[in-house]
C-alpha cells in the first residue's frame, strides 16, 4: 500500500509542471482569457517578412500587444471587449512619418514659391524668432498630431524647439513619437545658446527615456548651423544616453558648397563622415547630395535616410538617389518635412510622390513599385527609427499601431491589387479607424483624443498674431 501511495505521488510530481504549463498557455491565449480589441473582417495588409495579404481576416489585441493575426474564422470563440468591424476595409500597419517639424503646422503657406535659403532666411526664422514659445509649440502640435491621426500616421519622427511640450501634447494623444530637440549654433526660440541647448535636451531625454510611446532624441539641425566641435558633443550625448541622432543632411546644393568651402572640399557627408559623427543611431533627413561613395558610407554607418519627396521638390532642392539606396538596403522612409515646405502631413501624398517621380527621374516605370512604397511608409520607415521590433507590421508580439481604410469611395472602385489602390489611389480621408498602442485613437472618423473644435480656433488666432508680426 505505502509503494502504491509512493507511486501515484511521483506520477502527480511528475505531472504537475506540464499541467501548469498547459493550463498557463491556456490562460495566456486570446479564446480563453480575452482581448481588448478585435478587428474583424477586412484585408490585412501585414508587411511581415513574408508580406501576408490576409483576406477575410482578423487581429486580435490585447492591451498593446498584437496576440493573434489570422483569418477570421480562426477568432471563433474568441471573448473581446471591444469588436471593430472592418468588413470591406483594408487592415494596415500604422504609417510611419520619419521627418517633419509638428509645431510648423501654424506657418503652412506663410511662405512659398521660393529656394531654400531664402525661405529659411528671409521668411522662416525671422517668423519664429517673433512668434515661437512653448504656447505656440503645443497649439501647433496638437493642429499636427489631428492631422496626422485622420490620415493614419501613427509614429513621426520630429526636430523642433520645446520639444519637451511636443512630447508631452504627444503622449496625451497617444501618438508615438521619435522626438528631437533641435540644437544649433545661434538663438534658438527655447534656448539662446549652445550650452543651453544642450543642457535642456539632456534633461528631456532623461524625462522621457522609459516612456512607453514617446522616444527622446538629440537633434543637431545641420552641417551648415552647427559646428564641428558642437556636432561632436551632440554624438557623444547620443552615445551616452543611447538616443537617436536626428540631422539634415546633403539637402541643397547651397549646403554643399558652404561645407565644401568651410572643410578644404569635403562635401557634407563626407565631412560628417571625416569628425566621425554618423552612428547607427543617426537618422538623415533629405540626403540629395549623396554620390555612390557616400551612399556607401551611409550604408557602412547603418545610417537611417528619410526621403521627403515632396517637400524637395516644392523647394526644388533635388532628387534623392533612393533607387540607389533601396540596392544597397539602406534604411531608407518616407517623411512629409514641415507643412511650411510642403504644405501638408499626409503620407499617402508622399508615398504616391515617391513612387512616381523616381520613375520620371530614372525614365524607367518599374522603378520604386507600389509595394516598395509602401513598405517605405511602415517597416521601412519602422528600420529607419530603428523601432522595426516594435512597429512597422502586423505581426504576434508587436505593438498595436493599425489603421483600418475604407476601400469603396469613387476613386478606389474598382479594386485590383491592393497595394496599388493603397499607393496610387487612397487618400487620407480614407482612413477611418486608427488604433495606437492599443489604443484606439479615432472610431469612424471621429478623434477621441484632441479637441478638433479647439485645435482649429486656436490655430486661426494664432494666424492673426503671425500675420501682425510679420509686418513688423
Amino acid at each position: 500500500m505505502k509503494k502504491l501511495l509512493a507511486v501515484y505521488l511521483l506520477i502527480s510530481i511528475l505531472l504537475m509542471p506540464a499541467t501548469f504549463a498547459q493550463t498557463r498557455r491556456a490562460a495566456q491565449s486570446p479564446a480563453s482569457a480575452g482581448v481588448d480589441v478585435l478587428i474583424l473582417g477586412g484585408t490585412v495588409v501585414t508587411m511581415d517578412a513574408e508580406r501576408r495579404v490576409i483576406e477575410d481576416g482578423a487581429v486580435a489585441i490585447r492591451g498593446q500587444e498584437i496576440m493573434r493575426v489570422g483569418k477570421r474564422s480562426e477568432m471563433a470563440g474568441v471573448r473581446t471587449r471591444r469588436t471593430i468591424n472592418a468588413a470591406g476595409k483594408i487592415i494596415i500597419p500604422g504609417l510611419i512619418n520619419t521627418h517633419t517639424h509638428i509645431p510648423m503646422t501654424l506657418f503652412r503657406g506663410i511662405a512659398d514659391d521660393l529656394d531654400l535659403q531664402e525661405w529659411l532666411t528671409k521668411f522662416i526664422f525671422p517668423a519664429e524668432a517673433k512668434n515661437v514659445n512653448e504656447a505656440f509649440v503645443r497649439a501647433g502640435t496638437r493642429l499636427g498630431l489631428a492631422e496626422m491621426i485622420r490620415g493614419g500616421t501613427t509614429t513621426y519622427c520630429d526636430m523642433y524647439y520645446f520639444e519637451d511640450a511636443i512630447a508631452d501634447e504627444s503622449k496625451k494623444a497617444g501618438v508615438r513619437g521619435v522626438l528631437g530637440e533641435t540644437v544649433l549654433d545661434f538663438p534658438a526660440p527655447d534656448n539662446k545658446t549652445w550650452e543651453a541647448g544642450l543642457a535642456y535636451t539632456e534633461r528631456f531625454i532623461k524625462k522621457w527615456q522609459n516612456d512607453p510611446i514617446i522616444v527622446p532624441a538629440v537633434a543637431p539641425h545641420a552641417p551648415y548651423t552647427v559646428s564641428q566641435e558642437h556636432l561632436l558633443e551632440a554624438r557623444r550625448l547620443s552615445d551616452r544616453l543611447n538616443a537617436p541622432l536626428i540631422i539634415h543632411l546633403a539637402e541643397a546644393n547651397t549646403e554643399t558648397e558652404f561645407i565644401q568651402q568651410k572643410h578644404q572640399g569635403k562635401r557634407p557627408i563626407e565631412f560628417v563622415e571625416s569628425i566621425g559623427f554618423l552612428s547607427e543611431r543617426t537618422i538623415a533627413a533629405h540626403v540629395i547630395q549623396a554620390n555612390e561613395r557616400e551612399l556607401d558610407i551611409l550604408k557602412s554607418r547603418g545610417v537611417g535616410v528619410a526621403h521627403n519627396p515632396q517637400s524637395n521638390m516644392k523647394l526644388a532642392a533635388g532628387i534623392a538617389p533612393v533607387p540607389e539606396m533601396l540596392s544597397r538596403n539602406i534604411d531608407v522612409g518616407l517623411g512629409t518635412d514641415g507643412a511650411a515646405s510642403n504644405n501638408d502631413l499626409s503620407m499617402w501624398e508622399e508615398m504616391d510622390t515617391a513612387a512616381k517621380l523616381h520613375k520620371i527621374s530614372s525614365g524607367d516605370p518599374k522603378t520604386l513599385s507600389a509595394e516598395q512604397a509602401f513598405m517605405m511608409a511602415t517597416i521601412g520607415g519602422a528600420r529607419v527609427l530603428n523601432l522595426e521590433k516594435l512597429i512597422g507590421s502586423i505581426e504576434v508580439g508587436k505593438r498595436a499601431d493599425i489603421a483600418i481604410v475604407d476601400f469603396d469611395d469613387l476613386h478606389q472602385v474598382p479594386f485590383y491589387n491592393v497595394y496599388s489602390h493603397l499607393v496610387y489611389a487612397t487618400k487620407a480621408h480614407d482612413v477611418r479607424t486608427v488604433i495606437i498602442d492599443g489604443r484606439v485613437v479615432m472610431l469612424d472618423r471621429v478623434l477621441l483624443t484632441l479637441n478638433e473644435s479647439a485645435i482649429k480656433k486656436d490655430a486661426n488666432t494664432y494666424r492673426r498674431r503671425i500675420i501682425e508680426s510679420l509686418k513688423q
